[in-house]
């Protein structure tokens, strides 16, 4: 996985051990995702069926896991968007940069796991989708 970095949105399904005392999944920087692990964090309390806002990056990607309960990732590179659901802690979805993500549609209970590729960086973030859309259309 670590020498083809999609340019899109990609399900990557992990390493999976099934076993009678209970499975265990793992991931790994660079084998298992295309980026080095700077950061991780997980949303979690959310209300039932409730949003987290969106937002993009400009240089931080993103691996986002159910690890409880489920909720949606819908995607938006600029022209068109595509909702991921995710529901099992054995796959996760990619982000790249430059790719506007909202969490929705969270279940009672889910936990979503983030790993980033960068630290906190409040520069980084694209807050509002018509800054989005306007850096999309100038191809910067």
């Amino acid at each position: 996985m670590a020498s083809n970095k999609p340019d899109t949105p990609t399900i990557i399904n992990l390493p999976r051990f099934l076993d009678h005392r209970g499975n265990l999944s793992v991931v790994e920087q660079r084998k298992d995702i295309p980026f080095d692990i700077r950061r991780a964090y997980w949303v979690y309390d959310v209300p039932g069926g409730e949003e987290r806002e969106g937002h993009a990056y400009h240089v931080n990607q993103e691996f986002i896991v159910a690890l409880s309960g489920s909720f949606d990732v819908i995607t938006d590179d600029g022209t068109a968007t595509t909702t991921y659901p995710l529901n099992r802690s054995y796959y996760g979805l990619y982000v790249p940069a430059g790719t506007w993500r909202t969490l929705t549609n969270f279940s009672t209970n889910s936990l979503a796991l983030v790993l980033a590729s960068t630290p906190y960086d409040p520069d980084d973030y694209i807050y509002t989708h018509e800054d989005f859309i306007r850096i999309k259309q100038s191809g910067k």
